[in-house]
């Protein structure tokens, strides 16, 4: 434990549809300053939201603002309430170990109480985690095995979730610290997705 850092609260609140089949848990978001808007994967140098772009829609720019280097909230926002994906990350508190946006420095001083949020999303049947960290928080939080990276197990359900079956798969952090190409990990992602249909199709 480091006492002396101080701690970070999570600043957003969760984003959950009502109507979510997907919840996006990552680890913590960066630091106000690297954000390029005040939502889930905010930093422009996160491909997050340029991989869903391309899987959705074939562009990778879609979510993107012409000649800024910013992310579009209010498009992002429509299609994940129109597509039922939810987000949140697996800490509510952290201290950075050190001044950069690295899940490797960061210390987990709360972590979030998954099945609450799953609880609030009952037709969610697929958690997602976007990381190391992220992972690894959610396999201590369920007592599983950790997937590889791209593959899936269902979740042993606690309490009051033991009668849903909840598909846990663990992808490829969207960081560009992450060594596979853009398009490499939108195939990965894209195969989670063909997996989880959307409401639509349900």
């Amino acid at each position: 434990m480091h006492a002396d850092i101080p701690t970070e609260k999570h600043p957003f609140e969760p984003f959950l549809p009502p109507h979510a089949r997907i919840l996006f848990l990552g680890s913590f978001p960066p630091q106000p300053h690297r954000w390029s808007m005040p939502f889930y994967y905010p930093n422009w140098i996160n491909d997050f939201w340029r991989i869903l772009g391309l899987i959705h829609f074939g562009d990778k720019n879609r979510f993107c603002i012409p000649g800024e280097k910013r992310f579009d909230e209010t498009a992002i926002r429509a299609f994940c309430e129109q597509e039922g994906l939810a987000f949140y990350d697996t800490a509510c508190e952290v201290r950075r170990l050190r001044d950069n946006a690295s899940d490797a420095f960061l210390e987990v001083v709360t972590p979030t109480d998954i099945p609450a949020l799953l609880r609030q999303i009952p037709l969610c049947d697929t958690l997602v985690t976007t990381g190391q960290k992220a992972t690894e928080v959610v396999a201590a939080e369920f007592g599983c095995l950790v997937p590889p990276v791209g593959g899936s197990l269902v979740l042993p359900g606690p309490g009051t979730l033991a009668a849903r079956s909840i598909r846990f798969w663990r992808m490829p952090s969207t960081s560009r610290a992450y060594p596979l190409p853009l398009e490499k990990k939108a195939e990965v992602y894209r195969r989670l997705f063909e997996t989880s249909l959307s409401p639509g199709d349900r």
